[in-house]
This record gives C-alpha cells, sequence and structure tokens, in this order.
C-alpha cells in the first residue's frame, strides 16, 4: 500500500514565472492577506466553476441548512455523476480548523436524504440565482444523464472534499485513516500566490488522494467491498444450509437436538471422547460426514488413529461402504470421512437430498464408529 503521508512532502513546490532571462519564484500569500473571504470570495468562484475542485460534479445549492434541531451549513452541496452526494467544506486559513469533523457531521445528516429533498434544494438554489425552480428537476435529471429518478441509485454515498490553502497533519492523518475505513474525502489545497505586478494567482493540488494513486485506490476499495459482500453472502447462505440441515436431522436423531446453525464451513460433536469431534463440513460443490481426530500430542493423535484404523473393515461393513481414511504425517488432525456430492452452493431446490443423505451418513458413522472410539485405551 502506498503511504500518501510520506509522499505529501514533496508536492509542496514553489510555483515559478518565466522572464526573458530568468524564473522568478512567485510570493507566497495568504486568502485573508489579500482580502479573499470564504463566502464572499471563494464560495462564490467555486460554484461557478465547480470543475476547479472535481470534473465531475454538479452545484446542487450553497448553504444547505435544512436539518432537524440543527444551524450548520454546508457550504456547498453538490452531486457527481454517479448520483452520489458530494459534501464541499471551505476553509481560507492554513491549519483547516476542524473541517474535517465539521463535513463528516454533515455527510452523515445528508445520508438520509431523497431525490424530491435534492431537488427541492436546487429549486431554491436557482430561484436565488433568478432562475425558474420548476427547471431544478430537469437540470438534474439531465447531468445524471437519467430519464426519470432512481432512488435506488441515489445518494449510494456521500463524498466529502475539503478545499483549504494548507492542511494541518491532524487533518491529513485523520483523513488518510478515515479513506482507509472506506470513506471518500480528498483534500484539496488552494494557495494563493502574488506576481510582481500585483495579480493574484491560485494553485490547486488534489492533495488526499494523490491523482496517481486515487484510480488505483477505487479499484482496490472497489475489489475489497465486492470480496466484503461475498463473504458475507457466504456466510448467510452457510447458516442457511445448516439450518435446515438442523432442521431435518433432529426429526431423525438425537445427536444434535442441542446445536444451533453456524456461519462456518462446519460444525460437530463429541463422540465420547476428548479430542475428536463428530459432524459435517461442507465446502460449496460438496460436503461430508467425518471422524476428526486432534489431539495436542500429534503422536497420541496419529495412534488413536492407527487404532481406529486397525478396525477399519468391520467399521466400514457396519457403516455400509468405504470410508475415506485420510491422515497426513505433516498434519496433526486426521479424519475419518464420507463424502456427499453437493454443498451449499448447490441450488437450494437440491438442499433437502443432500441434507438426507449426510444425516444418514452420520447416524451410520456414529453407529459403526462410536463403540471403538469409547473403547480406545486412555
Amino acid at each position: 500500500m502506498i503511504d500518501e503521508s510520506s509522499i505529501l512532502s514533496f508536492v509542496l513546490m514553489a510555483i515559478f514565472e518565466i522572464t526573458p532571462d530568468t524564473l522568478v519564484p512567485l510570493k507566497e500569500t495568504r486568502f485573508d492577506h489579500e482580502g479573499i473571504y470564504e463566502r464572499g470570495d471563494l464560495q462564490r468562484y467555486l460554484k461557478r466553476h465547480i470543475s476547479v475542485l472535481a470534473p465531475d460534479l454538479m452545484v446542487i445549492c450553497e448553504e444547505y441548512s435544512d436539518w432537524v434541531d440543527s444551524n450548520r451549513r454546508v457550504d456547498l452541496l453538490c452531486i457527481d455523476t454517479e448520483a452520489n452526494l458530494v459534501v464541499v467544506e471551505l476553509k481560507r486559513d492554513n491549519d483547516g480548523g476542524h473541517m474535517e469533523l465539521q463535513a463528516i457531521r454533515y455527510a452523515a445528516m445528508l445520508s438520509a436524504m431523497t431525490f424530491k429533498q435534492l431537488v427541492d434544494a436546487h429549486a431554491g438554489y436557482i430561484r436565488g440565482a433568478g432562475r425558474d425552480p420548476e427547471d431544478a428537476k430537469a437540470a438534474i435529471l439531465g447531468f445524471l444523464r437519467w430519464d426519470e429518478p432512481n432512488e435506488e441509485m441515489f445518494a449510494r454515498d456521500v463524498k466529502i472534499i475539503l478545499a483549504a490553502s494548507d492542511f494541518s497533519k491532524e487533518i491529513t492523518t485523520a483523513v488518510l485513516w478515515l479513506n482507509e475505513r472506506d470513506l471518500d474525502i480528498r483534500c484539496i489545497r488552494m494557495k494563493p500566490y502574488r506576481t510582481s505586478d500585483g495579480r493574484v494567482l491560485v494553485d490547486v493540488q488534489q492533495l488526499i488522494p494523490l491523482p496517481e494513486v486515487a484510480e488505483f485506490q477505487t479499484k482496490i476499495r472497489a475489489k475489497e467491498q465486492a470480496e466484503r459482500e461475498s463473504r458475507i453472502e457466504r456466510h448467510d447462505i452457510r447458516f442457511q444450509f445448516w439450518a435446515a440441515l438442523l432442521d431435518h436431522a433432529k426429526t431423525r436423531t438425537d445427536l444434535f437436538i442441542n446445536k444451533k446453525p453456524t456461519p462456518a464451513s462446519g460444525f460437530g460433536i463429541s463422540p465420547g471422547r476428548a479430542g475428536m469431534l463428530l459432524g459435517f463440513v461442507t465446502r460449496g460443490s460438496d460436503s461430508h460426514v467425518e471422524l476428526e481426530v486432534d489431539l495436542k500430542d500429534i503422536v497420541k493423535c496419529h495412534d488413536m488413529y492407527e487404532q481406529l484404523k486397525a478396525n477399519a473393515a468391520d467399521i466400514e461393513r457396519k457403516f455400509g461402504e468405504p470410508l475415506d481414511w485420510d491422515q497426513s504425517p505433516d498434519r496433526r488432525a486426521c479424519h475419518i470421512l464420507s463424502t456427499v456430492h453437493g454443498g451449499w452452493k448447490s441450488p437450494r431446490t437440491e438442499w433437502p437430498t443432500i441434507h438426507a443423505q449426510l444425516v444418514d451418513k452420520i447416524i451410520k458413522l456414529n453407529d459403526a464408529i462410536r463403540p471403538y472410539v469409547v473403547n480406545l485405551p486412555t
């Protein structure tokens, strides 16, 4: 992972003016020294040229404050081309104050915003600019390239842009940490310079995330999100798979009468001997019943397994079919198992058949092997 905090020190470069003879560094200045104010000037400039901060934004309104029990105001409320809300927080000073905390509060309050509320906010904004408020909805739909509102796609995320003449280390550290936890916050530095003839120029640079890594981070974040969703879905389906199996098992045997479903890949019960587990495992496309032997002492573990295997012929005769005797010298645990085709990834219509086979096998495996397990020497 790229450590942006170590890169920030390299982006603070001087701005030079080219003259016929040399390069002249421009004099760095401050917005307050130049009589440039946040709301009266910076906000006014940016709402007319919002692409200075990002190329894919539309200004919905300024000074948004339609909150419940709060008089706080969002400097600029925007949307991007993906229909995400974007909070723009401005500061003209050199440390940014607590702007990241303010912006997070605003983002949280905006997270429940509806498309209609967005249209109403934009209608009030363009009314103040002397335009017909009835055009608000069409303007937003046109920007999003939608034929009609889509509440499912609208405001799936609330992003944040912090724009200031500079940022304290506290802010940059906090933003980097928050972005690692799936927030989307940009820090854009707007640093003013004065030319030799008295003009004021502004150098606009995105500091976090650095432009060269922003796309990479977006892809990584999307991949991690997809993996998280896949994990959650996998655990949920496995839980349902085991819940249905236990419902069926409890109609056939008392072995699992006190067991509850789990999102794990397997579970079991004690067959009457410490260090052993009689149960089920599913790997998605297949499943099996097994007796697992797993003692802390690898020598004793393998010795118990060998004693059971010495009775393999009688155990398999009682079980009704051959078993897979799985022992590896590199692993401590040993397994005696029987496989069933199909698992939690199988169509749900096949689950009853899979469950019936698994429960039938676990009953037979318990009956065949438990006498030998309980009679193993201590």
